[in-house]
């Protein structure tokens, strides 16, 4: 009897051992699990912390992104451009144009700081920004501090932006022209090499009619349209673009409505430092003669009537009008120094006499070219001057640039770089100028022209910051 109460009592003792063991293994699994939760909560509430930081950098990379300032500008004063809300080119002016009302940016002087933008009020989801410059003079860049919030969390990610150059893209064209575009007669508009060396694109903003191209006239790349409203204009029946006439030509080789394209902004000024001598109203003009770095003074309106020869730089003041009615011989770059936004034709270079035209890299090798060797790529740039040739040349040496170009009569021959028109009236091709766009092995960016300053994202300065 004795021995069975003990084997009862020793079963039952063995019972409440085992369920104090497995109460404390459920309490202890109970705790392990309430801590795992929490942590688990922890890190879901880092990584929204570290989405929403991620999402505030890809949204000020896009709006930083878009930024440019004039290629002149110092890389000192580039932030402040960027900053400074009154400023055009600021990055709040280009969020305000855009109707984005809910980034906005405060700045400080040394710091534009962007507050508190919400991406999910229900989650306390948001970020916010510091940018600062950074860097020696001479080589600054922009440092972005991007703060991500999810609730109580943070976490703040950092990139750099370096200051760049965009490279302009007319240049890509045969012919880039700010106004419309109009052929007349027996022109002909080809590539060397391949035909979309003769590709044009027109902005025309102004107007809806982009393009013309009456008689027999032809453009044997395609055509690219920045107003998405414009119509072309084929007359004559043998008016073609890319090979194809009549409708075809336009719905096969006529984009309209493209992204607008950066025409780049004259630089004459960079050509003074060369010239020495001058050309005014008692030079004489009217028999054979060289002229090597000139200056044609204001109001001397020259008409060089003999076998002109010209080396270096020849700098035009405004306002002039100039004018070449023998034949002419050009070993250099012929810069004008007018606004980009006079279209009125007040200034003029008039070449009706035939031209034969080197590269400036053929100077000899003399003292007052010195550095003018390497200005290649150019043969006018002159903003504000309406441009026009009458007379054939063989090839010309580079781009041709200003407000207004013509071509008229039987102006032709090779362009070894592009045809670029600032003004937004027509630019005109009339009789039989047959020109042949040569654009392989030029320069990207021809002498005499600003490139824009961007900011360029450094994806390997990509880091988290730990406080």
């Amino acid at each position: 009897m004795n021995s069975r109460r003990i084997r009862r009592g020793a079963a039952l003792l063995l019972a409440m051992i085992i369920l104090a063991t497995l109460s404390a293994w459920a309490v202890s699994i109970c705790s392990s699990s309430g801590v795992n939760v929490q942590l688990a909560e922890n890190q879901r509430k880092a990584d929204g912390a570290r989405a929403s930081a991620e999402s505030g950098l890809e949204i000020m990379r896009f709006w930083l992104g878009r930024f440019s300032a004039p290629g002149k500008t110092d890389h000192g004063d580039v932030f402040e451009m960027l900053a400074n809300s009154a400023n055009s080119h600021s990055l709040q002016a280009d969020l305000d144009e855009n109707g984005i009302s809910n980034i906005t940016t405060d700045y400080t002087g040394s710091t534009i700081t962007v507050p508190s933008v919400t991406l999910d009020s229900l989650k306390g989801q948001s970020f916010s920004v510091q940018i600062t410059q950074v860097g020696p003079v001479g080589a600054e860049m922009l440092q972005v501090d991007v703060t991500g919030t999810y609730g109580a969390l943070t976490k703040t990610l950092r990139a750099n932006y370096q200051f760049g150059t965009r490279p302009h893209t007319v240049f890509d064209y045969g012919v880039a022209t700010k106004g419309p575009l109009s052929l007349a007669g027996n022109i002909e508009l080809e590539g060397v090499n391949v035909s979309v060396e003769s590709d044009v694109y027109i902005e025309s903003s102004g107007s809806n009619l982009a393009l013309s191209i009456i008689g027999n006239s032809h453009i044997a790349g395609d055509v690219h349209i920045g107003n998405r409203l414009a119509t072309v204009d084929l007359q004559g029946g043998q008016a073609s673009i890319g090979g194809e006439t009549g409708q075809a030509a336009i719905d096969n080789h006529v984009s309209f409505g493209v992204p607008m394209e950066e025409f780049p902004e004259p630089d004459p000024g960079s050509f003074e430092q060369y010239v020495v001598n001058t050309v005014d109203s008692s030079t004489d003009t009217t028999s054979d003669a060289t002229f090597e770095n000139v200056r044609i003074v204001a109001g001397t309106n020259p008409t060089f009537s003999g076998h002109v020869t010209l080396k270096g730089v020849v700098f035009i003041e405004t306002p002039n009008v100039v004018t070449f009615t023998g034949d002419s011989t050009v070993t250099a770059i012929i810069v004008g120094d007018g606004s980009l936004e006079d279209d009125s034709g007040t200034n003029q270079i008039n070449f009706i006499g035939n031209v034969e035209s080197h590269c400036v890299s053929e100077l000899p090798n003399e003292a007052q070219f010195e550095g003018l060797r390497d200005e290649t790529g150019t043969f006018i740039v002159a903003p504000g001057f309406h441009v026009s040739f009458g007379g054939s040349f063989d090839a010309l040496s580079g781009a041709i640039a200003g407000n207004g170009i013509e071509f008229s009569g039987n102006a032709g021959g090779t362009i070894n770089g592009s045809v670029i028109n600032y003004s937004d009236d027509d630019m005109t091709l009339t009789g039989n100028s047959d020109l042949f766009f040569n654009r392989s092995g030029t320069v990207k960016i021809p002498a005499g022209f600003v490139l824009e300053i961007v900011l360029r994202y450094d994806p390997s300065s990509y880091s988290e910051v730990t406080n």
